[in-house]
């Protein structure tokens, strides 16, 4: 039971990083003044299923200095990194330019750290449960966890994960094999993966890469088969530092091919000046919310069915550490990547004979020991995927972004009721998000609008603001001379 408190009480739907962040942010700038609940199953916040993974071969994809809770303080997870002596602890922090790339879970350590002090005031509440329930009840919120407790809420932000992912038709035949892993979130996931088993991974994103790496964490030396419609894998970071390259803002696209050809006029002139085509990315990503922002919805949803691959494949760089984990079994010749589908799966005595679909070849069989689908979630099924989310949806207060990648909401991050119109009290967070903010994936990004979310619903509770100086982590340095990005400056 929660005590008896005149202060308005915010209720915060999954306590992954953007949960965690919105609360540290809210407490930041304005203290006690709320009550905040984070319901979240995990026995820690901040984590989520990024950060929570044991897998030592799970590595974050930025390089430490870039990750932070904090958008005025970078540096501020590679301090926490120093601190607690992580080097003596991994062997493969550093990367060959000695960039430390710590195990991901490392970074749900410094989330919990930051978080924790505000747990042992009571100032946030980890609420260790699910949300089975959420109905409107006059001018509040009226939340049901799995356990049968409930709370009134003054105001919701739902920061829940992505819907799992979904299993390809074409291995509903085989749905209950023990060696068919549908979802690689799973704890110890790729157990039934013997050490000198053939492997096929369905899908060529940073999931796949995570599990080429785990598996050879683990000794597996079979071959592996990757595959995706494209035949794309996941980019390295370039060596050494540089800029971001390119301005799409100052006259922005409206459509997406003439976005497309601007981005690649810009990769053309990159090149000429020494330059690779990471810094452009850069730019566009840096640039994001304002480029999305110019785009029509027609044009949004073009750019999500079919430049999104493309794009994943070049902005979510891998860790050199792992990326060099694919160079040296593709060079072995243990990693095969094909542009491919599947046409057709059978289980057979030892494991699955596979027809695949091969782009610009004819089709051809494998076969292989072992299923591995790592298709990324389905964005498609967000309003079925947890039981509250359909219930809103049900009573007209929730819909589906037009884009289909996650939850419609306003630039307040106000959800869009079925009518069009914004549930002023209720708050979509994180990357369901990212159809109306675009760039939210990366976790600067993430950040960034977690301290937006968190002054939208500190204005909407009328919330009293902190002193400057009482708001701040540590002190600020020189972020006084840095520049509030799009997204912090719509906050103000």
């Amino acid at each position: 039971m929660l005590p008896v408190s005149d202060a308005p009480l915010i209720a915060v739907i999954g306590g992954g990083f953007s949960g965690a962040a919105f609360a540290l942010h809210l407490v930041r700038h304005h203290g006690p003044a709320a009550r905040i609940v984070i319901f979240e199953p995990r026995s820690r916040l901040g984590a989520g299923l990024a950060y929570s993974t044991l897998d030592p071969a799970h590595r974050i994809n930025v390089p430490a200095g870039r990750m932070s809770l904090y958008p005025d303080l970078p540096d501020n997870f590679q301090a926490f990194v120093e601190r607690s002596r992580e080097q003596d602890r991994d062997g493969k922090l550093l990367a060959p330019d000695g960039t430390p790339y710590p195990r991901r879970r490392v970074f749900g350590d410094y989330v919990a750290a930051e978080i924790e002090p505000f747990l042992a005031s009571g100032t946030v509440v980890h609420r260790r449960a699910s949300v089975a329930s959420m109905t409107r009840v006059a001018n509040r919120w009226h939340v049901t966890d799995a356990w049968g407790e409930s709370l009134l809420a003054d105001a919701v932000v739902i920061a829940a994960t992505h819907p799992p992912p979904a299993l390809p038709s074409t291995l509903s035949s085989v749905k209950t094999h023990p060696k068919l892993i549908s979802d690689v979130t799973v704890a110890d996931a790729l157990a039934p993966v013997g050490r000198d088993d053939s492997v096929l991974i369905v899908g060529n994103g940073l999931t796949s890469a995570d599990v080429v790496a785990s598996l050879a964490e683990r000794g597996h030396r079979g071959k592996i088969t990757s595959i995706s419609r494209r035949g794309l894998r996941s980019r390295g970071h370039p060596v050494g530092t540089q800029d971001p390259f390119g301005d799409f803002t100052t006259s922005p696209s409206r459509r997406a091919s003439d976005l497309l050809h601007r981005i690649r006029t810009a990769i053309r002139e990159a090149k000429a000046q020494g330059l690779k085509w990471h810094p452009v990315l850069d730019a566009v990503r840096s640039q994001g919310f304002a480029i999305w922002r110019a785009l029509d919805v027609p044009a949004r949803r073009r750019i999500a069915r079919l430049a999104r691959p493309f794009w994943d494949a070049h902005r979510f760089r891998i860790a050199p550490q792992v990326e060099a984990v694919l160079d040296d079994a593709i060079s072995a010749g243990r990693l095969k990547i094909l542009a491919a589908s599947l046409a057709k799966v059978e289980a057979t005595e030892t494991g699955f004979r596979v027809e695949l679909r091969v782009k610009q070849q004819a089709d051809t069989s494998i076969d292989v020991d072992a299923i591995v689908v790592t298709t990324g979630p389905a964005h498609g099924q967000i309003l079925r995927s947890q039981p509250f989310l359909q219930e809103l949806a049900e009573a007209g207060l929730l819909s589906a972004c037009e884009t289909g990648l996650g939850l419609a909401c306003d630039l307040n991050a106000n959800a869009l009721g079925a009518d069009g119109q914004p549930i002023t009290d209720l708050f979509i967070l994180g990357p369901l998000a990212r159809g109306t903010f675009g760039e939210l994936m990366g976790l600067p990004q993430v950040t960034e609008h977690a301290l937006l979310v968190s002054e939208k619903v500190a204005k909407h509770l009328a919330l009293p603001e902190l002193p400057v100086a009482k708001q701040q982590p540590q002190k600020l340095e020189d972020a006084t001379d840095r520049k509030p990005t799009a997204l912090r400056s719509l906050a103000r």
